[in-house]
């Protein structure tokens, strides 16, 4: 019974360690674990025939290949991971290249205020440039310290920690910047079009 007396002491309810609960989003509860949340199965990529295009309302349209992205200044993020379907990580680790350094590259123009970025697997999810800039939004390649696996959305991935999950795409193939916003595949299917979870926008119209 004292084990779980302490146990009790520290973590509060939904399993928020004491001390975190300002960083847990309403509804969410704490997971130690990384779900594997997929529309299908892990596509198989080459990275000898990897691509990364930006396209769309811009000023220069990119293709990078895997070597290309390899020589981009990189960063480390530690970041909390929130999931629609309430699960929430603390304390990821993420290594990768900053999102305003991939804008830079394509010089979107100012009338792009969206973004869809699409993936090997045929997801789509859309979002808006402004959130792209956020110093701690990267296109991630690494998580916690090793190569991110496929499950996880390996080779590349998109992670931006003000969403929630779902628009934190997997396997990015490409970046479509865009005037006017529409909605990826979560978005056709109900979810919310921005995906805020300090304002608990998982469906559109809740909130």
């Amino acid at each position: 019974m004292e084990v779980f007396r302490q146990v009790a002491a520290a973590f509060g309810r939904r399993g928020i360690p004491k001390g975190m609960e300002e960083r847990v989003p309403p509804g969410q509860y704490v997971t130690p674990k990384m779900p594997v949340m997929s529309m299908g199965t892990t596509p198989g990529i080459d990275l000898a025939t990897w691509r990364l295009r930006l396209f769309g309302e811009v000023e220069r349209e990119t293709e990078l290949t895997w070597a290309e992205w390899e020589s981009l200044a990189r960063i480390e993020v530690t970041a909390d991971f929130h999931c629609v379907t309430q699960w929430s990580r603390l304390n990821v680790g993420w290594e990768g290249v900053p999102a305003s350094r991939v804008l830079d590259l394509a010089q979107p123009t100012a009338s792009a205020r969206f973004a869809m970025l699409h993936c090997y697997d045929g997801y789509t999810a859309n979002i808006d440039v402004e959130a792209l800039r956020s110093p701690d939004v990267l296109f991630a390649h690494r998580m916690d310290g090793a190569p991110l696996e496929g499950q996880h959305g390996g080779p590349l991935r998109l992670v931006v920690p003000s969403r929630y999950g779902w628009k934190s795409a997997k396997w990015v193939s490409g970046v479509e910047f865009m005037t006017d916003d529409r909605p990826g595949f979560w978005e056709e299917l109900g979810y919310h079009m921005r995906g805020d979870p300090w304002r608990e926008e998982r469906f559109r119209g809740w909130r």
